[in-house]
């Protein structure tokens, strides 16, 4: 047998097969595999699990070798003779192509009785599969009579272990097979602390195994006759092309199993992908799109990203060029042959510095359009288990079959911004689930679907390191306005790397997020807060406009008492100049126009504005028929 490319799960079953009477093999057993390759199967060939260990016992010198479910009973349909062999030596009927028997029980005509007889005879070396070994009882933790029964049949059989001669003169051990999705499947006390059984895992292809998968005859299967002999020529020329085509579809595959790499190349060849397009197909496969938005991407635009932030965004030039940093490198970078998110971003600061409002800009910026952020406010996940409401209760919980909210939203929407506002907040259990996120790019629903993060770009908002608790129980501020933007900076970022560090003991969550990604929004400063209020202003006279045909003009005494009042509270940063606007300009406004019937089709001159609890306007208003 070939020992090239062979999968540690294949040596870990070639190495106890001989030494253990019992191998349980759980894990990715549903898949196909890339054997070896032996004298009767060319290496390579991607097969069955159940004609894999086929031809692996037969490699090894067994005789015997036949199979086993509870549907049709024994069988072997890979090799004629074996079935009968095995019904002469256990003087079951045959009946066709399969030997019927009940696995539960321990009667005559029983499985677990033929098993007994078969595994302990001393004439030829034998090898029993148990298939779909998961679904021969309900659950392990209720077992009737007759189930227990039939494990303990198979449990005594471990502990006999019978060696056989074959006929090269070789001893082998005769040995039984239970193929489950998971060990726990079956009865803990069936195999925990049993000498007689070794449990091995089935893994997914190998970065090795998906590279042979690749570059052997495998590839010109990929794409249809004409495409391929058409385009072929000049890979050939630039073999360095080729190379690096091939390790990015390695790379995108990661965790494929070979069923999906094989649905893989039938997909690339229905839907007639060209050699360079090889890795377009991971996206439909994945997402359902042949052309990656982010490959659309108009990079003019992004080129221009600067002005279109900071149109949206005031004051916050160190905040958008590391942005814009960010945005380039997910567009043209590694993440386009990573399976970690395209981006990740940590926004820290003052309240209303315009955190929530870059995010949105730059789904703008990337996808053309704010509806392609995804928020999540963090204060509603900060109970225990709110894992389950975000990601979806675990099988056999209730609402499991709904899946989570963040699962579901990115299986709906793959490419787009995650937005996770006030990070902090959240649960525990939840931050674990982001170590898995942000470095395999991937996630399993309590569904067991995989969900991808691979094309999205994570945004986590924090007020860390602005205020505290002090000794008197109450919270005030660690960082001012009047402190250069350097200091609070600084400030900042090491309370963020403190609070992941020692309060909340995940070091390696705020290693995977990056000390880099951490980008400090400043406190809204003058002149800014002018240009925040003016755009405030501007937009309110434009609704009334547009809205209700009232042409407004505010006099400038009104704009310097209102910037006047924010900036007595400045630490409530552009939040807090919307809601000023709205409460002493707009709500007065609204009254005035209501009591003067002037609702529609109005000329108001706004000259002044007073009063903190009860805000007035001195304005006139003058209406049109």
């Amino acid at each position: 047998m070939s020992q090239m490319n062979n999968t540690t799960w294949h040596t870990e079953l070639g190495i106890f097969a001989g030494i253990k009477p019992i191998l349980v093999l759980e894990g990715n057993v549903l898949d196909s595999y890339r054997y070896p390759g032996s004298e009767s199967l060319p290496e390579g060939s991607i097969i069955s699990l159940e004609q894999y260990l086929h031809h692996f016992f037969k490699d090894k010198g067994y005789g015997n070798i036949v199979f086993y479910d509870s549907i049709r009973g024994f069988r072997n349909d890979y090799e004629e003779g074996q079935l009968a062999a095995f019904a002469d030596r256990t003087s079951l009927p045959l009946e066709g192509d399969h030997i019927p028997a009940c696995f539960k029980g321990v009667g005559e005509e029983s499985a677990t009785n033929a098993l007994h007889t078969a595994l302990t005879q001393k004439q030829v070396p034998t090898a029993v599969v148990m298939n779909y070994a998961s679904r021969y009882i309900v659950t392990p933790d209720s077992m009737t009579q007759a189930e227990v029964d039939s494990f303990n049949a198979l449990q005594q059989l471990g502990l006999i272990g019978t060696e056989v001669e074959n006929e090269k003169g070789k001893r082998l051990k005769n040995v039984l097979v239970l193929v489950v999705n998971k060990a726990n499947d079956v009865p803990a006390w069936f195999y925990m602390k049993n000498p007689g059984v070794k449990t091995v895992t089935v893994t997914a292809p190998t970065q090795a195994e998906r590279e042979a998968f690749i570059r052997s005859g495998n590839f010109c299967a990929f794409f249809a006759p004409d495409i391929y002999q058409a385009e072929m020529p000049y890979y050939e020329e630039h073999p360095e092309e080729l190379a690096k085509l091939r390790d990015r579809f390695v790379a995108l595959t990661d965790e494929f199993c070979f069923t999906e790499l094989n649905m893989l190349l039938r997909l690339s060849r229905q839907e007639r992908f060209h050699i360079r397009e090889l890795c377009h197909v991971v996206d439909l496969y994945r997402y359902g799109v042949k052309e990656n938005p982010w490959n659309a991407i108009d990079r003019a635009k992004v080129r221009a990203g600067r002005d279109l932030l900071s149109a949206r965004v005031k004051g916050q030039p160190t905040a958008i060029e590391k942005v814009l940093g960010i945005i380039k490198r997910s567009i043209s970078g590694l993440g386009a042959t990573s399976t970690r998110p395209r981006g990740v971003l940590f926004f820290a600061g003052p309240t209303g510095t315009g955190k929530t409002e870059t995010a949105k800009a730059m789904a703008e910026l990337i996808f053309g359009s704010d509806a392609s952020i995804i928020r999540f406010d963090m204060a509603e996940y900060k109970q225990p288990h709110s894992d389950q409401k975000l990601l979806g209760a675990p099988p056999g919980y209730i609402g499991y079959e709904a899946g989570g909210q963040l699962t579901n939203a990115v299986k709906k929407k793959p490419f787009s911004i995650l937005l996770f506002d006030e990070i902090e907040k959240a649960d525990g259990s939840i931050l674990d689930k982001f170590l898995q996120i942000l470095d395999d790019g991937r996630l399993t629903d309590g569904k067991g679907e995989t969900v991808y993060f691979s094309e999205s770009v994570i945004i986590f908002t924090s007020n860390l390191g602005i205020m505290e608790v002090g000794a008197d129980g109450r919270s005030h501020m660690t960082v001012g306005a009047g402190e250069p933007y350097e200091q609070v900076e600084r400030k900042v970022k090491t309370s963020v790397e403190n609070y992941f560090k020692f309060t909340l003991g995940r070091p390696e969550l705020f290693n995977r997020i990056g000390a880099d990604n951490v980008v400090v929004f400043d406190f809204i400063r003058p002149p800014v807060d002018e240009a925040i209020l003016q755009m405030q202003i501007d937009n309110l006279v434009k609704a009334y406009k547009t809205e209700k045909n009232i042409d407004i003009t505010i006099e400038r005494a009104v704009f310097d008492t209102l910037l006047a009042a924010y900036r007595a509270k400045s630490e409530l940063g552009g939040r807090g100049i919307r809601n000023l606007v709205e409460a002493r300009l707009r709500t007065p406004l609204d009254t005035h126009l209501f009591d003067e019937d002037a609702e529609e089709n109005a000329t108001v001159i706004v000259h002044g504005v007073c009063g903190d609890d009860v805000p007035t306007l001195d304005c006139t208003i003058v209406k049109h028929p």
